[in-house]
């Protein structure tokens, strides 16, 4: 069995969602999505405690380009931290192409309904919580449960990335709180311990929730064995989570690693792990087009 859920998708579903995909694509060209990738400038204000600065530009015109040459229809762009809960230049390229792109915000706990709803209108689906080199927030107070809430009522996801070994803390709290949860480049297992790592074993049980989702994104975010490591979960993710709950993003324009590797490399990584096309169709198409509201 190829996947574990049907997803049911036409007219009513067109109703929902106008202008999400053109027609002409929808019956013409198999649906493609790059379901992580950043945009910005060098221009942009950034906070004064990002781990990283860009010293050359990413921006939307280039962006789009990529997917173009990368044979990717769609896109989701995912705020970069750098930016902090700035993201008018994230709301600005989904403004330019409404019917290929998504967005995932960084937003306070602060944020209201009424700002969350107006920015679903624009395109926003979820909200990313970066968690490396920062404390774990405090997410069973009253005011992270609010939010979490809101971001549940709305059919929000929680994109994290954080060390595989933080999840048997984290997962708990934010599944128990509604929204479904996605994580980022493999879940980030140990780059010692790989598939071993406990936090990494705590991903796959939670599989059994169906509310998890993971990126089989960037393995060379996962140290020098990245790729070793990649090849070894990838079938424990298809057993545990099923290929209904795995995306693949390119991750461009592959901050640190610009020089090591590429979008086509990226996406050669994805023909490499799932060799059946048809395997492909469901991690390119199928589950990215429901979790990120993009119509197939």
């Amino acid at each position: 069995m190829i996947t574990r859920r049907h997803f049911v998708v036409g007219g009513s579903a067109a109703a929902a969602f106008p202008g999400i995909l053109k027609p002409a694509l929808a019956k013409e060209v198999p649906v493609a999505i790059d379901c992580h990738a950043h945009v910005f400038t060098r221009a942009l204000p950034m906070v004064g405690d990002r781990r990283y600065a860009p010293d050359y530009d990413a921006d939307i015109a280039t962006y789009l380009a990529m997917l173009d040459a990368n044979g990717s229809t769609h896109g989701v762009l995912i705020q970069p931290s750098f930016l902090g809960t700035d993201n008018s230049y994230l709301l600005e390229a989904l403004a330019r192409a409404p019917d290929r792109l998504r967005g995932v915000a960084v937003l306070s706990p602060e944020t209201s309904l009424d700002q969350l709803t107006a920015m679903a209108a624009k395109g926003i689906v979820g909200v990313r919580l970066n968690l490396i080199g920062k404390e774990d927030p405090p997410l069973a107070e009253p005011l992270w449960r609010r939010h979490l809430a809101d971001l549940a009522g709305l059919g929000w996801q929680v994109e994290v990335q954080v060390e595989a070994h933080r999840l048997p803390t984290l997962l708990p709290v934010l599944l128990d709180a509604g929204p479904v949860v996605v994580l980022d480049h493999f879940g980030k297992p140990s780059p010692d311990l790989g598939v071993t790592d406990p936090g990494f074993q705590t991903l796959l049980a939670a599989g059994r929730t169906g509310r998890v989702w993971v990126k089989v994104s960037a393995p060379y975010r996962n140290g020098p064995n990245g790729l070793a490591i990649a090849a070894a979960a990838i079938p424990l993710l298809k057993d545990h989570l099923g290929l209904d709950h795995l995306v693949w993003g390119s991750d461009w324009p592959h901050t640190q690693f610009e020089s090591s590797t590429s979008p086509q490399q990226c996406r050669r990584y994805l023909d490499d792990w799932f060799p059946d096309a048809a395997e492909r169709a469901i991690v390119l198409g199928r589950t990215p087009a429901q979790l990120f509201k993009v119509l197939l």
